[in-house]
């Protein structure tokens, strides 16, 4: 199997992110004596600097880790939650039938510097002042200019400086776009951080005590008190077409902290797969396994046609279930992941591609699906044009229209969202993160702190009565998902990609290519990916095109032949178009790492 670069293997620490920096960051840390959960961190608030048009300090993070001291797998979430005034009568009576992609009303709190802190504060070993200072370095001198931040910029450059003056002010440097290759530097988020280090600093001597201080001038300090501000006293234009004021408040964000819980787990063949609860995305892949341990996969052989289709088949059924089931609710996820449910779905799984959206009734329940638009078509929200509503809506991608069309660069690499990171140590402690949200194209710039709030309530429905409906101080049914798991009981793999609905199918595609193909992390990665695009999407405006299969075109055209007989609407993407994967091991005496060549930025770095 070709592959782009080497799987790394040595014995002291592996990193591997999307982002080069992020990765040398944190391994900054390991050779300086930082633990998993320590260099984690600091390779985290550098993405926010490196990729801010993929993430940003408004944003969310969910994290799973293993601890060797705690000999478990635990979850750590920094999703925040809706505001106590995010009603769902609160936006229809704004005229609204989705929420906005973008703008101050599609903001939840912003858990991503919360759960960063709690990671810390419970398993780590460094200071704030020592995991913030590579970011806070880059804030104030400046990062490369990537080819995909020089685009997304220019994409909403026009938007900045007609209705967002903050984010002009922030993000055009000179009145214009910066170049790819050019420096661009944040200097006034690099003054939020060091003020929190001064203040978290002055309240206490210990390490704990300027942890809560940071989380306290966080969430009921300063920052929150320029956030609330920002939030409840300014209006602007958003995906709507409309000019709307925010709804997050201080009592929110004061009333609102990260958490640690148990992971959800499948076994399948010998491992043992993590993901977060069904507040997220996550169990998605579990479903997939469950569906998956009913075929005989390397019978099929692996990126066959039958193998390809059954894959695909299967993740049309999981993601009919997380439209149906999944939210920060009740969720019969012990019914969805049973044997007689799952014996009874995998004879849905026919020769042809199913062109249906078939959620099941796990337990006896029956299902209720969201009022969805028309497959092919976006939602009715109103003043929706591809000439004036603002660029960058929903998904962090560049787009050409409100629709959410895909602008690819120059070597047919779509652009992708959010951002990820692992972690394995010297120890064994290791950790999966996909840290996202607060992207600069996503809500006008708070001037005083230099970051923009998130929109992930739009993930929310509003409509009554659903799993994932808008409900006040409730999580969005997130598609952040980074995954993590053990071999026979032992602690294996951390791994992850960006990517939003695709997440779980990137993801669970990855590790079917090192259990049943047969391949290292590293050519796992680089081998052919696919995906569906078969459901609703997450993001606004929310539509779905059924049926519809992308490819690389790397994938045997004989296959891609068959697919398109049994069905599938195979659309081939550039050769590098798919994935964003990076992962790392503890495989025997050696820590392993890859990371993902696409797009020329993901990077794994170790010894």
């Amino acid at each position: 199997m070709f592959t782009t670069r080497p799987e790394l293997s040595g014995d002291f620490g592996m990193v591997a992110s999307t982002h080069w920096l992020a990765s040398a960051a944190g391994m900054g840390v390991l050779e300086r004596g930082g633990n998993a959960f320590d260099a984690a961190v600091a390779a985290g608030f550098v993405l926010q600097v490196a990729e801010p048009h993929l993430n940003g300090p408004g944003g969310e993070v969910p994290i799973l880790l293993w601890s060797e001291a705690d000999q478990k797998v635990s979850v750590v979430c920094g999703q925040g939650v809706a505001p106590a005034a995010a009603t769902i009568g609160h936006y229809t009576g704004l005229g609204l039938d989705v929420v906005p992609g973008t703008g101050l009303l599609a903001a939840t709190v912003p858990g991503a510097f919360g759960g960063w802190m709690l990671m810390l504060e419970r398993w780590g070993t460094w200071s704030l002042a020592d995991v913030l200072a590579p970011a806070i370095h880059y804030a104030e001198h400046g990062v490369p200019v990537l080819e995909r931040i020089s685009a997304t910029v220019e994409s909403v450059a026009e938007l900045f400086t007609e209705d967002w003056p903050t984010s002009a002010a922030t993000w055009l440097p000179g009145g214009a776009a910066p170049a790819p290759g050019s420096k661009l530097a944040n200097p006034v988020l690099a003054a939020t951080y060091r003020r929190l280090v001064a203040e978290a600093e002055s309240a206490s001597s210990t390490r704990e005590g300027q942890l809560a201080a940071a989380r306290r001038a966080w969430y009921e300090g300063f920052v929150a008190e320029a956030i609330a501000e920002f939030s409840t006293k300014t209006a602007w234009r958003d995906s709507s077409g409309e000019v709307h004021g925010g709804l997050l408040t201080g009592d929110d964000l004061a009333g609102w902290a990260a958490s640690v819980e148990d992971p959800v787990t499948f076994d399948y063949r010998g491992h043992t797969v993590c993901k977060t609860g069904p507040w997220g995305q996550g169990p998605v892949f579990l479903q997939q396994l469950a569906l998956l341990s009913r075929f005989d996969l390397d019978a099929m052989g692996y990126l066959s046609a039958d193998y390809v289709h059954t894959v695909t088949e299967v993740a049309k059924l999981a993601f009919a279930d997380r439209e149906a089931w999944y939210g920060d609710a009740d969720v019969p996820m012990s019914d969805l992941l049973g044997e007689a449910y799952n014996a009874e779905r995998c004879v849905l799984v026919g020769h042809e591609a199913s062109l249906e959206l078939r959620p099941g009734a796990p337990g006896g329940r029956a299902p209720r699906l969201p009022d969805l638009p028309a497959p092919g078509t976006s939602s009715s929200a109103p003043g929706i044009s591809g000439a004036r509503a603002p660029q960058g809506v929903g998904e962090p991608t560049v787009a050409k229209s409100a629709g959410g069309v895909e602008v690819t660069s120059a070597d047919g690499t779509v652009r992708g969202d959010t951002c990820h990171v692992d972690v394995v140590d010297r120890h064994g402690n290791m950790v999966s993160a996909t840290p996202s949200g607060g992207w600069l194209q996503s809500s006008p710039t708070i001037p005083a702190l230099g970051f923009c709030l998130g929109t992930r309530a739009q993930m929310f429905w509003l409509q009554e009565g659903l799993p994932a409906s808008l409900r006040p101080a409730t999580r969005p049914r997130t598609t952040l998902s980074p995954s993590f798991a053990l071999r026979d009981g032992r602690p294996w793999l951390a791994f992850g990609t960006p990517g939003g609905d695709q997440q779980d199918q990137w993801s669970p595609n990855f590790f079917l290519s090192v259990v049943h193909g047969g391949l290292n992390l590293q050519e796992a990665i680089d081998a052919p990916m696919f995906h569906s695009e078969h459901f609703p999407s997450s993001f606004f405006p929310r539509g779905s095109r059924p049926g519809v299969l992308h490819v690389e075109d790397r994938l045997d055209p004989g296959v891609v032949a068959e697919l398109r007989r049994r069905g599938h609407e195979v659309e081939a993407q550039g050769p590098w178009a798919l994935g964003r994967l990076s992962a790392v091991a503890r495989d025997g005496a050696f820590l392993k790492a890859a990371a993902n060549p696409r797009g020329a930025q993901g990077y794994a770095v170790g010894r």
